[in-house]
């Protein structure tokens, strides 16, 4: 199935949208309750402060696709783009939507003249990994995404009062 749609800058009016679609993700990896960010956080973030990029799948004026980026700093590459979520609304998979946003991260790295582009990919989503690696894209099988949630960082920070 073939869309016309329109991949574009978000901009701070698209961020409920935006905000949708990181909660039908959460939804869909049944971690609804995990999300805690807000609208507020997202427009403070991304227009105010620049903290990050997203892009958007603009399909006949309706959000359906968002990928959202930001620079970090390799000690062995330099600064590197990092693509944190990439999400398609479940009813346009298979539309050509996950791939125009995937090509516009790709090219918004080249452009800002970054050595890699990283992102994390959950083992079981198969197509998301055929697909990159298609791209030619590897997947790092021999690293470990590591996460220390609020309450660990509290913890750890106690430990050196």
């Amino acid at each position: 199935m073939s869309v016309d749609y329109i991949i574009r800058e978000a901009k701070r009016e698209d961020m409920p949208a935006v905000l949708e679609l990181i909660k039908e993700l959460a939804q869909y990896e049944n971690a609804a309750d995990e999300v805690e960010i807000h609208l507020d956080d997202l427009i403070k973030e991304g227009f105010e402060e620049k903290h990050f990029k997203c892009f958007v799948a603009d399909v006949k004026g309706k959000i359906e696709g968002m990928a959202l980026v930001y620079f970090r700093f390799s000690t062995w590459k330099g600064r590197t783009v990092h693509l944190e979520d990439l999400i398609v609304r479940k009813k346009m998979r298979g539309t050509g939507l996950g791939g125009a946003l995937y090509n516009q991260v790709v090219k918004y790295a080249y452009e800002n003249g970054v050595r890699r582009v990283e992102w994390v990919v959950s083992e079981g989503n198969k197509n998301a990994i055929e697909f990159y690696e298609n791209t030619g894209a590897e997947i790092k099988k021999n690293w470990y995404t590591v996460h220390m949630d609020e309450n660990g960082i509290q913890k750890n920070v106690e430990k050196l009062e």
